[in-house]
């Protein structure tokens, strides 16, 4: 079994940490389908009544790892791909689902922090898609960040690239809830116990029933989605701009 997500269980409580502190958690090919595994052994387990995502170390998640699959675009579709079905698993869970992030979440990290239901952070946080930034298309990202800030500042959000920090992050609604950095897992764990109060019949209907009032977030969009980023991703825009990224000792779209 791999140890890039590690699972911890207690009292009706599922938390999935992201492990690749060293490279701030940046998404690889392994990574994302440990991850997928993960989700899919919480969602068959009875006892799981809720969901915490979160990364091990100083970051939560920098976004893509595309440093191994730049020049492979087989590798590359697969793995877009894969972060499309995460972000779909996360969403259909019938149990909430909460993003405990600390440090940074950018590209696909903020992706996957979007595709829960709820996300806690803090004011120094780092949040955002500076795709463009790198000459990517953020397609995969984009519905599920639609959804919960709006077609108007998810606009203005993709096409300008860059992050923002945790304070303006909340203000926006991309996190749901700020505290302190030091309270972060404490406050997760306590929305998480406070969910674990409610009726867990009435917590599915009500998942299950939200995600069928989003009816445009569903497969076919979501593998046209990852279609799209991996064919910007070939062109010669991106593989410029990520190779000069790469040469510089950045692996990933950070800050």
């Amino acid at each position: 079994m791999s140890d890039l997500v590690t699972t911890h269980a207690a009292n009706g409580i599922f938390t999935l940490s992201l492990n690749r502190p060293d490279a701030r958690n940046a998404l690889s090919v392994d990574l994302i389908a440990a991850l997928e595994d993960s989700i899919l052994k919480v969602s068959g387990d009875a006892a799981a009544r809720v969901l915490i995502l979160r990364g091990e170390g100083r970051a939560f998640c920098a976004g893509m790892d595309l440093r191994g699959v730049l020049h492979d675009a087989a590798h590359m579709t697969s793995m877009l791909h894969a972060l499309a079905r995460v972000s779909l698993a996360l969403r259909r869970l019938s149990i909430p689902a909460i993003a405990c992030v600390r440090g940074a979440a950018i590209g696909g990290g903020c992706g996957l922090m979007v595709a829960c239901d709820l996300a806690v952070t803090h004011a120094e946080a780092k949040l955002g898609y500076p795709e463009v930034d790198l000459g990517i298309c953020p397609a995969v990202v984009a519905p599920l960040l639609m959804r919960r800030i709006g077609s108007g500042a998810a606009r203005a959000m993709l096409l300008t690239g860059g992050v923002v920090n945790g304070t303006e992050a909340h203000r926006l609604g991309l996190a749901t809830h700020l505290c302190i950095e030091s309270d972060l897992e404490t406050t997760a764990l306590d929305i998480a116990g406070k969910l674990c109060a409610g009726g867990a019949t009435a917590l599915a209907t009500t998942k299950r029933w939200l995600c069928e009032l989003e009816p445009e977030i569903n497969d076919q969009t979501m593998c046209r989605a990852a279609d799209l980023s991996a064919t910007i991703i070939r062109g010669p825009e991106a593989q410029q701009r990520l190779k000069s990224r790469f040469e510089s000792g950045q692996t990933t779209p950070r800050d």
